[in-house]
């Protein structure tokens, strides 16, 4: 009886009870800080009066009784883990898993290293953050370590670095891992070559961490080496050698950056069952060894350099699931019916090759695999293939580009009618109205039916009948009618109705559409005031309603300055607005305002889910593409920077003054109000604006000179401020380096030496200055203000003072320095000064002569003091300007 006893499980001890007790109340419970659908509380009926080995998540040692093990992954753990919880107190630890969890962006403590018996360390998707703190090398007894997926998964930020120590120093003492996940880490280096002595090395995932340089080719060769992701690393590069190791089951190596042909020892990869080389460079023909590697499920091939016809042998692969080829170069004619064998294929991607893609017997049901992904993408079909017909279980559906035509028939919108969550039939010759059978799509998420000929009106319930549908484009069709109105809790995040013919105005029901951050309504035949009401829409970022029949003054916001608050591009461009431009608005605009580099991005939707091949759920974020007018151009964006800030209010009918607070929009990356009526000067204030790369002011009135601190937007790469009545020199910097169109029409405009006083010089005319500002002239008189070409003050004084004593000089002494003038100007070029009195002096300072040649200019003028004084500057200055540009070679002048 005693012997029983003794060998019965032992009590947990107090201490470690008590510790556990209190990191248990350190925490919140909260559903939401894990995302695993089988999580639940596992410190939720822990109890003091209870055996802590006997609790959930915990394991005692059968000896000891010393808690060894905690397993608390995905437990609705909240709050933040610090390096004075009770947790290090459990210093027998040799398991800790607290994966899936929300610990609020704490760091991982340095208190870590006081589990120094640990050989199993999960952190994995737990959101800690900062550097990945030194301690950790210190756990030299660790042979599993996951600090993976810590990611933020709404602003994609990656929560984890390590940068001090470095990967090199991190993994220096840990030589008997056998397993190391430290994906969406930002490592930012190199591999440490000293990876591939790590014999024990199993699982190396290192997906998305910015790793640079090439790829150690010797971590290939471990022994015992069976999962490698390098996933997601742009600047990566590296070949796959000759040899790998046999023991491989799943190699990763998509999107990154690697090259060559594949070697033929991949065939005695026997194990393989997943191969992934998409987004790379890899060249040649795919290999028919591929055939011999039977245990394969997944083989991506996509988005590389292969070229020749797509191999009979992969047929073999009769436990293959996942087949993608599209993006290559594959050429020929491909029978589908030789992947009839693969009963276990359900994605299949074939798009965006040179090859043509026939159906024999497509219309025999039994024949087929049930795809849960079918991409046939630009693969010169001609029509819908019939064996579509028997797919009830397809999720995700991609026909663009074909050249299939006709209308759309009703049993294609009715298929996998339960599961259909993306469906794209864009750039194909489909005509006709959209068939009332869309209406049974419940699931329906993405629809793009852009780049057809379909038109007539939407079937009413267009606009309901799927509460799930994020992505809506029908862009470039003849569309007609007025726009569907849209139910309350639709959760579409992308709206494109542009390029059709839809009339009338806007539906107001869009404000159900509370998620919307894409909206485009460009080119269509709209007739409505500025829809204000779309400023209540939180997430809209991109706002393209030009070329539409808007008219009226864009008034101020709706009882809210909040409005379009996430505003990044807006084009109002090709319609008849009047009045002032928007100030208030544009005041709201706060999301124009950031410059911040750090918080970059590309603009896209909220994220959502939908099913995956699987049967599990994917997170989707939709990318925002748009066609911008920009730098004179239209440019397209296949994904668009969050730091591009766009205003386009060209061609409509505002007047008024371009708005000083403009200024304050740092974030715009190109202004266009060309084709107004504005008036007043351009504002200093655009000198803020240090992200400008395009701006057009042209086809305007407005007025004054160009501020020479626009010589400040350094990164200025259009600039047209042509057909206004701008007036004064072009200021001396990188303005004066656009092209000659850029300010024609704006006869004030002058460039070169002289500018802005008589006369401005170009290489083949003068170009002259209606308005010119005298003060420069002189100092001290008449109030102006100033540095002097002549010091009339000065010169005047008595000799006793520092003057040259000509205060009262008289009218003879006034034609002798005329004289004395001419004589040195005669010498340089007679005709051409002949032409300046002729024609600029006198109509500019409406002078009477009584002879049209230079000695009656400068002899018989009746002249004032005043008068003389000018004239005598003005002369002197015309000398030095003659000398001084026959003696230079051009000195930047300009031709206009």
């Amino acid at each position: 009886m005693l012997l029983c006893l003794s060998s019965s499980q032992p009590i947990c001890h107090d201490d470690e009870r008590f510790s556990l007790l209190q990191f248990k109340e350190s925490f919140v419970m909260d559903k939401s800080a894990s995302g695993d659908s089988g999580a639940y509380s596992k410190i939720a009926l822990w109890s003091k009066k209870e055996d802590c080995c006997m609790w959930d998540g915990v394991e005692c040692d059968e000896i000891t009784g010393h808690v060894i093990s905690l397993d608390l992954s995905s437990s609705y753990l909240y709050g933040s883990l610090d390096s004075n919880s009770s947790l290090f107190n459990l210093i027998h630890l040799q398991s800790l898993n607290l994966e899936d969890n929300n610990f609020n962006y704490s760091q991982i403590p340095t208190s870590i290293n006081r589990l120094s018996k640990l050989t199993y360390l999960n952190l994995a998707d737990s959101f800690f953050f900062g550097q990945i703190p030194s301690q950790i090398s210190e756990l030299s007894k660790l042979s599993h370590l996951y600090l993976c997926g810590n990611l933020d998964l709404v602003s994609l930020k990656y929560l984890l670095k390590l940068e001090n120590p470095n990967f090199q120093t991190l993994i220096s003492n840990l030589t008997k891992l056998e397993e190391l996940c430290l994906s969406h880490v930002v490592i930012s280096s190199t591999i440490p070559k000293s990876l591939a002595n790590f014999s024990s090395l199993t699982t190396l995932l290192l997906r998305e961490c910015d790793l640079k340089g090439e790829f150690p080719a010797n971590i290939f060769h471990l022994p015992n080496l069976q999962f490698l992701s390098v996933k997601l690393n742009d600047y990566l590069s590296g070949s796959l050698p000759s040899v790998l190791s046999s023991s491989l089951i799943g190699l990763d190596v998509c999107a990154c950056n690697f090259s060559g042909k594949i070697p033929a020892s991949m065939e005695k990869l026997n194990q393989l069952t997943f191969l992934d080389l998409s987004q790379n460079k890899f060249i040649g023909k795919i290999p028919s060894c591929f055939g011999n590697l039977t245990q394969l499920t997944e083989l991506s091939l996509n988005s590389n350099q292969f070229s020749g016809q797509v191999p009979l042998s992969l047929s073999k692969l009769i436990n293959l699931q996942t087949l993608f080829l599209d993006d290559n170069n594959l050429s020929g004619i491909v029978n589908f019916e030789m992947f009839i064998a693969l009963k276990n294929l359900t994605a299949f991607g074939l798009s965006h090759n040179k090859l043509t893609l026939m159906f024999v017997n497509s219309g025999k049901n039994e024949t087929f695999p049930q795809f849960t992904t079918l991409e046939l993408s630009h693969c010169n079909l001609r029509k819908f293939p019939d064996f579509l017909r028997y797919q009830n279980q397809i999720v995700e559906l991609k026909l663009t580009g074909n050249h299939i035509s006709g209308q759309i028939p009703d049993w294609m919108l009715s298929i996998s009618r339960d599961t259909l969550s993306i469906l794209y039939l864009s750039e194909n010759s489909l005509m006709g109205e959209v068939p009332p059978t869309i209406c049974n799509l419940s699931s329906l998420q993405i629809l793009d039916f852009s780049d057809n000929k379909l038109g007539g009106k939407l079937p009413p319930c267009f606009g309901e009948f799927s509460k799930s549908l994020s992505i809506l484009s029908l862009r470039n069709n003849t569309f007609s009618g007025d726009i569907p109105e849209f139910r309350e809790g639709i959760e579409l995040r992308s709206i494109d109705l542009g390029y059709n013919m839809f009339e009338g105005k806007l539906s107001k029901s869009l404000t159900n559409c509370s998620m919307l951050g894409y909206l485009n309504m460009e080119s269509n035949k709209l007739n409505d005031v500025f829809p204000y009401w779309l400023g209540f829409l939180q997430e809209l970022e991109v706002l393209e309603l030009q070329n539409n029949e808007l008219h009226g003054v864009i008034g101020d916001p709706y009882r809210s300055s909040l409005h379009f608050s996430k505003l990044r591009i807006i084009n109002l461009s090709y319609n008849n607005f009047i009045g002032k431009l928007p100030l208030k608005y544009i005041q709201s605009w706060k999301a124009m305002r950031s410059t911040n580099i750090e918080d970059f991005y590309y603009l896209r939707s909220i994220p959502f889910k939908i099913k995956s091949s699987n049967g599990g759920t994917l997170n989707v974020l939709y990318f925002y593409h748009i066609t911008i007018p920009i730098k004179g151009k239209s440019i397209y964006y296949k994904e668009i920077q969050n730091i591009i800030a766009v205003i386009n209010f060209s061609n409509n009918k505002f007047d008024g003054e371009i708005p000083k607070i403009i200024g304050n929009l740092k974030g715009l990356y190109s202004l266009d109000l060309s084709n107004n009526r504005l008036k007043g000067g351009i504002p200093s204030s655009l000198r803020n604006l240090r992200k400008l790369e395009s701006l057009d002011l042209s086809q305007n009135e407005i007025s004054g000179h160009i501020p020479s601190e626009l010589d400040q937007l350094s990164f200025l790469q259009y600039f047209n401020v042509s057909h206004n009545n701008l007036s004064g020199p072009i200021p001396q910097s990188h303005l004066n380096t656009f092209d000659n169109s850029c300010y024609e029409g704006n006869l004030g405009l002058c460039v070169g030496y002289g500018c802005g006083f008589l006369i401005g010089f170009s290489i083949e005319r003068i170009v002259t200055a209606r308005k010119q500002n005298w003060s420069f002239l002189w100092s001290g008189s008449h109030q102006l203000k100033g540095v002097a070409a002549v010091a009339w003050r000065n010169v005047c004084n008595e000799k006793s003072v520092g003057g040259l004593g000509l205060k009262h000089v008289t009218e003879s002494n006034i034609a002798a320095m005329f004289k004395y003038i001419w004589a040195i100007v005669k010498k340089e070029d007679n005709m051409w000064v002949k032409w300046v009195c002729i024609n600029q002096v006198k109509s500019w300072l409406n002078w009477s002569m009584s002879k049209r040649t230079l000695p009656g200019c400068l002899g018989k003028a009746k002249l004032s003091k005043f008068h003389r004084g000018v004239l005598a500057a003005a002369l002197a200055a015309l000398v030095y300007t003659v000398w001084y540009s026959r003696n230079s070679i051009f000195f930047g002048r300009k031709k206009l």
